[in-house]
């Protein structure tokens, strides 16, 4: 066999074991993430279940409150009062839990903290109804002191909550604009060696680049890049398909990425050669 057929044979084999390690990494990410989202999906789940449960004890109490003559009655309500106040300590448990969990989410968490704050504030208005029933039943001697501090303790703690939500919105919002960043630069190859981006042949592999010399941009929002050259060259690791090098009149080439979450589910670093 030829020399040269035999080089580009050994040349082939090792873009595609590349393209197979991307490939592998790619489905360990979206992996990850699913799973993410489903733990998500089934607390959110559950505390929607908790509501549903609680009005339906709030039917009840309604039914049995027509016949306060009967004993059954009677027992039908403490029993559903207490409950709802389980129940709602739960789901306000559970609630606290997305918003903790919600810190180090690697999901959309502009949409999560949307779907936590109605949630919270479906409890409140739960909160408040259940207050209104108390206060009824009191006056007929049907709730007990005990409970009814139990119920006005869960008014505390929805305020509570709804204060730390307002502290956490802060924290959020910076989490998300840290998940959503990442950093490119592009320069001749001599430029990259001088910032230390380059070194021995290798990228970015030794932890001592400048890292100030990158460029921060939302991957949300930032989907070009002009790059002022003729020919340029992507150093770091990125999914095929998920960009494409474009030429403008002049022949200069624009980096448009097509795949964001794709393209920077590897690495958040950008380096691109150009000659």
């Amino acid at each position: 066999m030829p020399l040269c057929l035999m080089a580009l044979m050994a040349c082939d084999g090792g873009q595609g074991q590349k393209a197979q390690q991307e490939r592998d990494s790619l489905i360990r990410v979206l992996a990850d993430r699913d799973a993410e989202i489903n733990e998500f999906m089934g607390t959110i789940n559950e505390v929607q279940e908790g509501f549903q449960q609680i009005n339906e004890a709030e039917g009840r109490i309604t039914v049995a409150n027509g016949n306060l003559e009967n004993a059954s009655s009677r027992d039908v309500i403490r029993e559903n009062i207490t409950f709802i106040q389980e129940t709602m300590q739960q789901n306000r448990e559970k609630i606290a839990r997305l918003e903790e969990k919600l810190k180090t989410a690697t999901i959309n968490a502009d949409k999560l903290n949307k779907t936590i704050a109605n949630l919270t504030a479906q409890l409140e208005q739960q909160n408040k109804r259940v207050q209104e029933l108390e206060a009824e039943l009191a006056e007929k001697n049907i709730v007990i002191a005990e409970q009814g501090a139990r119920i006005s303790s869960l008014g505390q703690n929805v305020s509570s909550l709804e204060e730390q939500k307002a502290k956490n919105e802060q924290t959020i919002d910076e989490q998300d604009k840290a998940l959503n960043t990442a950093y490119f630069v592009f320069g001749t190859r001599k430029e990259l060696k001088e910032q230390k981006i380059i070194e021995k042949g290798d990228v970015l592999t030794r932890g001592n680049f400048k890292k100030d010399y990158f460029m921060p941009i939302d991957i949300r929002i930032d989907k070009e890049i002009r790059l002022y050259s003729k020919k340029a060259e992507l150093l770091t690791s990125h999914p095929a398909g998920t960009y494409e090098l474009v030429k403008d009149q002049k022949k200069e080439l624009t980096l448009k990425i097509t795949k964001p979450q794709e393209f920077w589910s590897l690495s958040k670093y950008l380096v691109i050669e150009v000659k």
